[in-house]
């Protein structure tokens, strides 16, 4: 379920309260929500997610993406979540992962990483990076 796209940075569709517990044991210390609350009937909410994550030491941050776009407030949210983590370990979930995916990309190309290489990374994973690749480019460049 958990796709791992960094040795840093796992992805995955909407976990459970269960799921933390094996995000634990894989090493992470940050759970970054990027799924709107409400978006699908019974998804878990965010705050149980928030409460099992803080039951078990680990770190969580919302920073949701609906399916219009990424604003400049979400890669900034994205990438302060990131910091938070410090060394360890983080998973990042969304409905499918695909979100999470792309956010964390636009995040790091913006931060300078090479639009190739997250792309690569990425489809190690499993995800496609085109939707956001000009806009990759284009932050990259900036």
């Amino acid at each position: 379920m958990f796709r791992q796209v960094t040795d840093r940075l796992h992805v995955s569709p909407q976990i459970s309260v269960e799921d933390v517990a094996r995000a634990k044991a894989l090493g992470v210390t940050m759970i970054i929500n990027n799924r709107p609350e409400g978006e699908e009937a019974g998804q878990p909410t965010g705050e149980s997610i928030e409460a099992a994550a803080q039951a078990a030491g680990i770190g969580y941050a919302a920073v949701p993406v609906g399916h219009g776009g990424f604003a400049p407030w979400q890669l900034d949210g994205m990438a302060a979540a990131l910091e938070q983590a410090g060394e360890g370990g983080v998973l990042a979930y969304c409905r499918s992962g695909t979100r999470s995916t792309l956010l964390w990309a636009l995040t790091r190309a913006r931060a300078g990483d090479s639009p190739d290489a997250l792309a690569e990374k990425a489809a190690a994973a499993g995800y496609d990076l085109a939707p956001v690749r000009q806009i990759m480019d284009t932050l990259a460049a900036g």
